[in-house]
């Protein structure tokens, strides 16, 4: 038989344990006081240098994610995290905006060199030397960005021969490149016009474009966009004389990009977006139409044609289909010398306007606020890039957006190719090629003949959908 237990030494023992745990709890409590107090903000410093020293590299270096061609995503958790680093470390010089643009900003007394595609900067707001080209695309287009000029933005040499300036200016500099996939209306759009409202609309005028990589047609072929965000005539940086040195109160190098073919109002300094941008259009090229007319008779319908690539091959089909609806139909084809001003007022006079995906359907900028467009997606699960480039815009500029699928009896590929094939059985494999292969394939050998009865469906669609309250004068 075991001992009966002493109760008095059971409840010493408890007493014991019951103060050694509130010991340990205590002291855990002290130690977690003292991190917060001691370590805390050191570790979140670092943390938003080591944040911000990612995003700090030269754009070579800071854009590395791979992506399709023309496609794009909005900013990701972790680079809104990088963004807030950045604004932790006491905003850097040159800095990520999106996932295709970095821009480098500074405000003092900038001197700038446009034939060295250098920016001198008082040694108070930089002891390094930045570097970034002024274009927004993604480092993975080597063969484009090669040719896009870099540009320098260091402290004034330390010796004192600081660079006297020549001439003087009272408004900001803003440096962009010309470079890249220009000459490419879609383009055009989406890496430089777009980007370049984003940047320059806040000024209203009162700042000075520094061009890099000039194409003077291209200037040309924009000089009224161009009129409309400057008062100043554009200062071309590639013919600058050698000792031209142009003094500003601040320099922008590198344009602001958000999205394809849009502007996120939230991300605006007065909420400014893609409404405001077609409403500058419609000044710069004096359009008549800013809301498609309520039951306009005939509605007009222009088709998108094109010559080499995803051709309608039965054009006067669909043409007297259309007429038969009740379409007043227009035809054209945009290139790459169109007169812009002579393009813009046939897209804007357009209730409907319809075309194979590709470059020209850019031209949604100038159609009017509820006027529909269709695009025609081409055969080989292009869904995603049809979505991207144009469907995803659409919105934001008041459009009415429809898509007609083409088949694979639509498409000379079906001609091409047997009904067995990976390019028709297994067109997402095909994708996973890559790029080229899926532009080779898809894009570029493909041309279209789309079934005048379900595309007769598509256009009474987008006949249901025009306005039918009363509108602005059309």
């Amino acid at each position: 038989m075991k001992p009966a237990r002493n109760p008095s030494r059971i409840e010493a023992r408890r007493a014991g344990n019951v103060l050694i745990v509130a010991i340990v709890l205590m002291s855990l409590c002290i130690l977690s006081l003292i991190k917060a107090r001691y370590c805390a903000a050191p570790f979140a410093k670092s943390q938003a240098l080591a944040g911000a020293e990612t995003i700090l590299k030269s754009e070579e270096a800071a854009i590395t994610e791979d992506e399709d061609e023309e496609g794009e995503t909005t900013a990701t958790a972790r680079e809104i995290v990088a963004e807030k680093a950045v604004i932790v470390s006491h905003e850097p010089i040159c800095s990520r905006t999106s996932n295709r643009s970095v821009v480098c900003e500074a405000e003092g007394d900038v001197r700038l060199q446009g034939r060295l595609q250098t920016v001198f900067l008082p040694p108070s707001l930089t002891e390094r030397e930045w570097k970034s080209k002024p274009y927004c695309r993604k480092r993975h287009n080597s063969a484009t960005m090669k040719d896009i000029k870099e540009w320098t933005l260091k402290p004034f040499p330390g010796d004192g021969s600081t660079p006297e300036c020549t001439v003087n200016h009272s408004v900001p500099a803003l440096v962009f490149s010309l470079g890249g996939f220009t000459g490419n209306l879609f383009h055009d759009f989406t890496d430089v016009l777009v980007p370049l409202f984003i940047s320059a609309y806040r000024f209203r005028g009162k700042v000075q474009f520094v061009v890099a990589d000039n194409q003077d047609w291209w200037v040309t072929k924009f000089a009224l966009i161009f009129r409309q965000l400057s008062d100043y005539e554009i200062i071309d940086a590639d013919i600058e004389e050698e000792g031209e040195v142009h003094c500003f109160p601040r320099v922008i190098v590198g344009l602001r990009y958000h999205k394809v073919l849009g502007i996120d109002p939230a991300r605006t300094p007065t909420g400014y977006s893609m409404v405001d941008f077609k409403a500058m259009l419609r000044k710069a090229y004096g359009l008549e139409r800013s809301a498609a007319a309520a039951r306009r008779k005939p509605p007009r319908l222009l088709i998108i044609a094109r010559n080499k690539t995803r051709v309608f091959l039965n054009m006067q089909g669909m043409r007297d289909m259309a007429a038969g609806l009740g379409f007043d139909v227009r035809v054209a084809e945009p290139h790459k010398g169109t007169n812009v001003s002579d393009f813009a007022r046939l897209v804007n006079s357009a209730d409907v306007m319809m075309g194979v995906h590709g470059a020209g359907l850019a031209n949604m900028v100038f159609l009017p606020d509820g006027a529909a467009m269709i695009q025609v997606v081409p055969f080989g699960g292009l869904d995603w890039l049809a979505r991207e480039t144009f469907g995803d815009p659409a919105p934001a500029m008041r459009i009415e957006y429809l898509e007609y699928y083409i088949e694979a009896d639509e498409s000379t590929i079906g001609e091409e190719y047997r009904a067995d094939d990976p390019v028709i059985k297994d067109r997402y494999g095909v994708h996973k090629r890559g790029w080229n292969e899926i532009s080779r394939i898809y894009l570029e050998n493909q041309n279209v003949r789309p079934h005048l009865g379900r595309l007769r469906n598509t256009l009474v669609e987008a006949l249901k959908r025009l306005p039918k309250g009363r509108h602005a004068r059309g």
